[in-house]
């Protein structure tokens, strides 16, 4: 019988109760196994919905705004940037106070700042105006990001269970509900009010969640050492090489980011342009991508049990490759929608498992660092894809994310670890 080594048994003795029927001279025990769907990741999967939807809420509005603050396309291009400035230049020092305060406090400070700013836009009435307050949008939407993961990160730990994907699937299923409640109001409520209503619900979903989220005794003390099986190990690594993993996690997620960026802007102008569907299929295109991500993410967790993190970051990444290629190289459109499923269903779980991988090698700061370089993938790939598609073709433009895809999954390859049982 192999010998237990001290994180293993402290693991076992927590998870082992005397049973008082055995008798005094029986030494019975029952095994409690970690209840999966507990409160605390009940609450915090409310917390990444309501990210998804407020961010949502806030695109849906996005031609109103501009119209209200008459700005061109550049002027707008470059208030909108400042969403990106303020969670970037947030997110390194979110990391730093979820070390100090903890991950969960500062997701409820987090996700009730980006509650308080969603309806400040409706209210500003020129471009400099806009961008001030958009960086204080992106500063609360980049500081959700980094303490909402860095706190799903110890909870996977704590379950000993990849259950990393389940967040990100409550933050599409967030988005898209966000998305479809915003378009059915547009002609009913006017942009202040509708976004209003979102800040307010925003706040109530932070106190409720909140409550149960920092009720929970566990709160944010250590977490016990994951399983294999968890798909985001504690690593002893020397600290230089746990920042080189960290930021080969970063170029990962930026990589899947990168194809998500590009897909949101160009895929419909690739169906009606290159395609030639029709405006309906066209605007089909993306709710095929995004629901068929969506649907990537519910299933992450038991593929990631199965599989393994490594090889389902691996396999994604060769599917979003192959259903790229067809969604641009092939003129018709069930090929182009069946493949923009493909890239959907094959990039759902790369992101989240990089960043699990991440947190639980560089802790918050892993987190934070690898958010960051994720974010700038969404940032550079619709104008890069923009350039490419001047020089070359919008066709050709994206195959560059069908190589990126491919990218992402050897470099999940490079960076898995193969595990030991005790």
């Amino acid at each position: 019988m192999p010998l237990l080594n001290k994180t293993e048994a402290r693991s076992s003795a927590a998870d082992t109760v005397t049973d008082p029927s055995a008798g005094p001279r029986a030494a019975a025990t029952v095994t409690r196994a970690p209840r999966t769907w507990s409160a605390a990741r009940l609450a915090l999967t409310a917390f990444f919905a309501v990210d998804g939807f407020l961010f949502a809420a806030w695109v849906v509005r996005i031609p109103d705004v501009r119209a209200q603050v008459h700005a061109s396309h550049s002027a707008l291009g470059l208030a909108l940037l400042c969403i990106s400035a303020g969670a970037v230049a947030t997110m390194a020092l979110v990391g730093r106070l979820c070390l100090r305060y903890g991950s969960r406090r500062v997701t409820v400070g987090s996700v009730a700042l980006l509650s308080l700013a969603v309806p400040l836009p409706a209210h500003t009435h020129s471009v400099a105006a806009l961008g001030a307050v958009l960086l204080l949008f992106g500063a609360g939407y980049g500081a959700a990001n980094v303490s909402m993961n860095s706190a799903a990160v110890d909870l996977v730990a704590r379950l000993r269970r990849p259950v990393m994907p389940s967040f990100h699937a409550g933050y599409s299923l967030g988005g898209l509900l966000g998305a479809a409640v915003g378009g059915l109001l547009a002609g009913t409520l006017s942009t202040a009010w509708a976004l209003a209503l979102g800040g307010v619900l925003g706040l109530l979903v932070t106190a409720a969640a909140g409550a149960v989220l920092l009720r929970d005794p566990d709160g944010d003390g250590p977490a016990p050492a994951a399983s294999p099986a968890a798909g985001t190990p504690r690593t002893a690594a020397a600290p230089r090489h746990a920042r080189l993993l960290v930021v080969l996690l970063g170029l990962t997620a930026l990589c899947t980011a990168y194809g998500e960026g590009a897909l949101a802007d160009w895929a419909t102008l690739h169906l009606t342009d290159d395609v030639h569907a029709g405006a309906g299929l066209a605007a089909a295109g993306y709710a095929a991508f995004a629901f068929a991500m969506t649907a990537g993410r519910v299933s992450g967790t038991w593929l990631s049990i199965r599989l393994g993190a490594t090889r389902v970051m691996l396999f994604g990444g060769l599917t979003a490759a192959v259903g790229m290629l067809i969604a641009a190289l092939v003129p018709s459109v069930p090929a182009a929608l069946g493949g923009f499923v493909l890239v959907g269903i094959g990039l759902a779980n790369i992101f989240p498992l990089a960043i699990g991988r991440a947190g639980a090698t560089g802790g918050p700061q892993g987190v934070a660092t690898a958010s960051a370089l994720g974010y700038a993938g969404m940032l550079i790939g619709p104008p890069v894809i923009g350039f490419l598609a001047d020089a070359v073709g919008l066709p050709f433009a994206l195959t560059s994310v069908a190589a990126a895809a491919a990218l992402a999954g050897l470099l999940a390859v490079t960076v898995g670890r193969p595990q030991r049982t005790a």
